[in-house]
């Protein structure tokens, strides 16, 4: 633990230049006097660095020294790979290793690249879950993660939609994907592969046994399948639909010249149709299928009703 610690309070000297005791006790979350001590113990050990009193003072390494210590162990180069998500990150555990992982890259970069990378995350973020969305509660998704990066067989406790609502099974977790915010988990089981909402997880058993993951399998390929085969069981019906130039821009239909559109549109059902149609206003003619269309009629009579008794009792 101390090793590690001196190695950070080196790469942080070697990165950012001059610092203070109380600077560093803050950046390694001890106090000023173990920053006293640990520099004392680099000091010892050889490395040329020295203390400046005053207001401006604090710690630096002698001018053009750079260590070549900046070899990343396996859990920082997990992290590293997750450096434009530090709150994804977070989540899988890796929050530490992440930090300790930009400073070893950072101490290898040329002054002139570490600049530029400084400028890149001052300047780019990316926040993945929708702005409607609250993010799910995920108590064991450093677990789950745990057992992905371990290739260990887990039993789960699992609240599903059909009964029985909640299941237990032993899974082998393959791989996590992190889709609009949501994290899910592919693992093989009794019944194959299978994906599972992290977030409907509500016990997590670890097994000590290992698996293998099967020949040939590919996550980010099973994952464009499984999108593929969850959109064709979605959009099970088709509706005739009129656009306006601005309702085929909206539902993302080729327009045709100058005036309406008419387009077949995939569909889940009638519900789906009549809540995703209506947001559309007058861009938007349904033709078929009659249910819809009639459903939709009797949804524009009642709000007709409705806005007219409004401005009659004004």
């Amino acid at each position: 633990m101390r090793a590690s610690r001196l190695v950070t309070l080196l790469l942080l000297l070697q990165n950012r230049g001059r610092m203070t005791a109380r600077e560093l006790a803050q950046e390694l979350e001890v106090s000023v006097r173990t920053v006293y001590r640990d520099v004392e113990a680099l000091a010892a050990a050889g490395i040329p660095l020295y203390g400046e009193a005053g207001h401006e003072g604090g710690y630096r390494l002698v001018d053009g020294y750079r260590t070549r210590l900046t070899g990343l162990t396996a859990e920082e180069a997990q992290a590293a790979f997750l450096a434009a998500l530090p709150g994804t990150a977070a989540d899988l555990g890796l929050g530490g290793a992440l930090a300790t992982a930009q400073l070893k890259l950072r101490a290898a970069l040329p002054a002139e690249l570490r600049e530029h990378a400084g400028r890149i995350q001052e300047r780019f973020l990316l926040d993945a879950p929708g702005w409607y969305g609250r993010a799910d509660e995920t108590p064991h998704l450093a677990a789950v993660a745990a057992a992905v990066w371990a290739r260990r067989a887990v039993v789960l406790r699992y609240r599903r939609w059909r009964a029985p609502e909640e299941i237990e099974r032993r899974v082998e977790p393959y791989g996590l994907v992190l889709k609009a915010g949501r994290w899910y988990l592919v693992a093989g089981g009794p019944s194959g592969t299978r994906t599972y909402r992290v977030d409907q997880v509500i016990e997590l058993r670890p097994l000590p046994e290992e698996f293998s993951v099967p020949e040939g399998f590919d996550l980010p390929a099973y994952w464009q399948a499984h999108l593929a085969d969850f959109r064709a069981r979605l959009h099970t019906g088709e509706a005739l639909v009129r656009l306006t130039p601005e309702g085929a821009r909206r539902l993302g239909v080729p327009p045709g010249e100058g005036g309406w559109t008419q387009a077949r549109v995939p569909i889940e059902s009638v519900d789906h149709g009549h809540g995703e149609f209506l947001r559309l206003g007058a861009d938007i003619e349904v033709l078929e299928p009659a249910e819809l269309r009639e459903r939709i009629a009797g949804t524009v009579r009642a709000l007709a009703v409705r806005y007219g008794s409004a401005d009659s009792g004004r």
